[in-house]
């Protein structure tokens, strides 16, 4: 049952990681080259609307799988030096990047509601834009790499725990009582 929790675990971040460069690189590019101005911002925001349910699951089954594995995991979390502290900077980041991305998505329905003024690009506003458009669609410009970027974060810590996880490093790393 361990490796099937850890493997969600890592499924649903590398989906989170993945799907979120993706959309930055691949949807927002995609659309940000229609002809039609009001397609731009309004197929980049049906696209990642698309996603969205995937992406909650990712998230949602991250998070519950997360908590599995700190249960599992709790006499090394408490008496393997390092764990605990690290387990604490994994939580903050991955509680960080899911307010990031609910965000973006609260922004992105915005855009796509006001896709019709038209856009540069899925986060490239026009100069004439609403001042509503230009807020969502400028703060959208950071956040799809700030996504991809702590999603990636909470992949690397999660190699870390692993690599803790070595018979060497752990009895190197248990506190002496």
């Amino acid at each position: 049952m361990a490796a099937l929790t850890r493997s969600v675990h890592d499924l649903t971040a590398a989906a989170w990681f993945g799907g979120s460069l993706m959309g930055a690189v691949g949807l927002n590019g995609a659309a940000a080259a229609a002809k039609d101005p009001t397609e731009r911002a309004r197929l980049s925001a049906l696209g990642w609307k698309k996603w969205a349910p995937v992406q909650a699951a990712a998230i949602g089954l991250h998070f519950l799988s997360g908590l599995a594995l700190i249960g599992d995991n709790k006499v090394r979390v408490s008496e393997q030096e390092g764990v605990g502290r690290l387990t604490v900077y994994k939580t903050a980041v991955t509680v960080l990047a899911a307010v990031v991305t609910l965000y973006s998505g609260i922004l992105g329905g915005k855009v796509g509601k006001l896709s019709g003024e038209g856009s540069q690009g899925a986060t490239e506003p026009r100069e004439d834009a609403s001042k509503e458009l230009k807020s969502a669609q400028l703060q959208l410009k950071v956040l799809q790499w700030s996504i991809p970027a702590l999603s990636g974060a909470v992949i690397v810590m999660g190699a870390q725990h692993g690599e803790m996880q070595r018979p060497a490093r752990v009895l190197k790393g248990l506190k002496k009582k």
